[in-house]
């Protein structure tokens, strides 16, 4: 509390020596030269304020075109379920951010996965909203904990990259707020997250960083935002007026003045189109987070940054392990036993392809100091025990590493995918190598869903390996020869053919890419697993799921109480865990709830709460699961507000969104 009264009369004294002029200045950089940072104000000894492209890390380009830490994609670091570890780095890239002296790591993207076409799906976490708050929330602390500002983006509805900066997401107020808000809600509840970028796109007809809806009266009046609102990156050219953006709460144009010129400002003020008290409330947010950054103090009192170290790429390479999901496993093919192994052929286009190189993928790509290629990886692992071969049928074992990678119409900012299948050549690789010899294992290595239907029924096994990192080979090699157990689980459903998708169900281009720049969200709330649960659409993995090297079982289901009396409550569903097969291994208790009955369309299961365990061979843990009742409820759109209707609550325990064991009622007894 100490601290915060010190930053609030700071602010006070700050703004009570600024002039009207030096007010505008701090709206933006004022310099085309000045793409990541702002200008200083020297009579008032205002530093230039720096921010730098994330989320995998802190980004070449845009810090001093320094090398960093490459951290896994950040869909690989939901697929390890793990809150602790996307704090751990959180903490990490906070850390990396600080040692460069920037002040703003512009991440987590948190946008909900709609298409798995969407060019940018590597850089976000998941199609549910809660599984992305709470792995965003723990990361979030953990950068704001090295006094480096986090940025929630890109806020909101931007689910595509197709014509990003002219489309317009329309979607009705209940599946906004529901699927496409919600994280930025819980997050700016619980996190307190010091900044937030606005999407380029229009939401209902409106630019982002005009939105006032989303800005003023949802972001900061009901959610009670204290950070400041920036554009991304050259948003505002499409805006018409400076005043637009003024009243919506836009605090900051990156990375020039189009809307925020000082002379369109000067005319807006004496026009009277805002008011000094708007003017001085997006100044204040602004220098208040400039002042919790450490923007103004002496750089021996702030947290010591450091870059490059070998605990980051450690972390690096165990984000990477735990973010694997094998998919696949027919005969236990996996783990390779390198005793019994003379041969190995390994191949495929990703055997030596590198990712983190200069705006590769598009405003992620962070260049690390070194990469570790999946072929420097299994040479390392294999300590010339084993002979490397580059035809299957002479070899005890073949490995292909696919994939996609950061190119045109791949995994990549500013394009989408144009299809779910891997290119036709590797498909070929595949089928040649199989034919070839039938002790085949797929490494994918991607940041999206790919189809598999044409191929996988010949291949015994499949791993899936996202973007993991600088680390990566090492990382891969580790799963692939069983020092790690794989304990991933899919954040995203796996769709056996892309018609089977939410958003492209009908094949009508009005729910994508658009007519007329307008796309429109015609599925609703039905998102991800939802969709595939309400449409009973078989698909080819579902949200959840993740194979192991030992198995487990859950059973006896409890809840600590029967029924909830309001929506601050809270209950706690338990499950025991028994490992019963011979290898260590990590469990992830995924906790559902279905409304059985309510006066609006609900999905048939929700995730509600979820726990990672690890746990020995014969060993039997309790597992604790924690559900808020807040998180039972739905939008409203008569109240405009979040809603729990009194009645019956189905409770699911399982390993998947398809593979649930048992089930409890909840009774909700009051109010909402």
């Amino acid at each position: 509390m100490e601290d915060q009264l010190d930053v609030d009369a700071r602010v006070t004294e700050l703004m009570s020596s600024l002039t009207l002029r030096e007010k505008f200045m701090l709206l933006t950089s004022h310099g085309r030269r000045r793409m990541y940072s702002t200008k200083s104000i020297k009579r008032l000894d205002i530093p230039s304020f720096k921010v730098t492209d994330g989320p995998l890390g802190a980004a070449y380009h845009s810090s001093g075109f320094k090398k960093n830490t490459r951290f896994p994609a950040t869909v690989s670091i939901a697929s390890t379920w793990n809150r602790e570890l996307s704090r751990e780095i959180g903490v990490a890239m906070g850390k990396e951010v600080r040692a460069l002296g920037r002040h703003i790591l512009l991440g987590p993207g948190i946008n909900i996965c709609r298409t798995p076409l969407n060019g940018r799906t590597f850089e976000y976490y998941s199609e549910d909203p809660f599984l992305t708050k709470e792995l965003a929330i723990p990361f979030v602390q953990g950068v704001q904990s090295q006094r480096i500002g986090a940025c929630l983006k890109h806020y909101a509805a931007n689910n595509q990259e197709t014509d990003r900066r002219s489309n317009s997401s329309e979607v009705d107020e209940r599946t906004l707020h529901e699927i496409y808000l919600r994280a930025f809600r819980d997050i700016v509840k619980e996190a307190d997250p010091w900044s937030i970028m606005t999407c380029y796109n229009m939401v209902n007809g409106v630019y982002g960083a005009e939105n006032k809806y989303l800005l003023r009266e949802i972001l900061m009046d009901r959610w009670g935002f204290k950070g400041f609102a920036m554009t991304d990156w050259l948003a505002t050219r499409s805006i018409k007026t400076t005043e637009g953006c003024i009243n919506a709460g836009l605090s900051l144009e990156m990375p020039w003045p189009m809307r925020y010129k000082l002379n369109s400002l000067e005319a807006a003020h004496s026009e009277r189109k805002f008011t000094d008290e708007t003017l001085d409330d997006l100044v204040q947010r602004y220098v208040r987070v400039m002042f919790l950054t450490g923007a103004f103090d002496d750089p021996s009192t702030l947290p010591n940054g450091e870059r490059n170290t070998p605990e980051h790429q450690a972390l690096s390479r165990r984000a990477g392990e735990e973010g694997m999901v094998l998919l696949k496993n027919d005969g236990s093919l996996l783990p390779l036993d390198i005793d019994s192994i003379d041969r190995i052929a390994l191949l495929g286009p990703n055997l030596q392809k590198k990712f983190g190189r200069i705006l590769s993928g598009g405003s992620s790509a962070v260049v690390p100091p070194y990469e570790i290629t999946p072929l420097q990886g299994m040479k390392e692992r294999l300590r010339n025990k084993i002979k490397i071969v580059s035809d299957a049928s002479e070899a005890d074992v073949a490995i292909v590493f696919a994939g996609l990678n950061h190119g045109k119409g791949q995994d990549s900012e500013s394009g989408d995918r144009r299809t779910l299948d891997l290119p036709e050549k590797q498909i070929q690789l595949i089928r040649d190598t199989t034919s070839a010899n039938p002790n085949t294992i797929i490494v994918l290595i991607a940041g999206s869903p790919i189809a598999m239907e044409n191929w996988i029924d010949d291949v015994p096994a499949v791993l899936m390996a996202w973007y993991s990192g600088m680390e990566g080979g090492r990382a891969i090699a580790n799963v692939l020869f069983g020092d790690v157990n794989p304990s991933g689980r899919l954040p995203l459903t796996f769709p056996r053919k892309l018609s089977d998708s939410p958003a492209h169900s009908t094949g009508d281009p009005r729910t994508f890419p658009g007519v007329d720049k307008r796309v429109y969200y015609d599925e609703g709330i039905f998102i991800g697993y939802r969709w595939f649960d309400e449409k009973e659409i078989e698909p080819l993995f579902p949200f959840g799921f993740g194979l192991s090297y030992t198995e487990f079982e859950q059973r006896n289901l409890r809840l600590d109480k029967q029924r909830v009396i309001d929506s601050n409550d809270f209950v706690v569903a338990s499950v025991d865990v028994e490992n019963t097969g011979n290898r260590v291994g990590s469990q992830v208790v995924q906790i559902y709830f279905e409304d059985i009955e309510c006066s609006v369309p609900r999905p048939p299961k929700e995730l509600v709460g979820f726990e990672k365990i690890g746990v020995e061979p014969g060993e039997v843990k309790t597992v604790d699961v924690r559900m808020k009742a807040q998180d039972f409820a739905f939008y409203d759109e008569k109240e405009h507000g979040w809603k729990i209707e009194g009645g019956e609550f189905r409770i699911l325990s399982g390993r998947s969104s398809r593979d649930i064991h048992h089930e409890v009622e909840l009774q909700f007894t009051g109010s909402s």
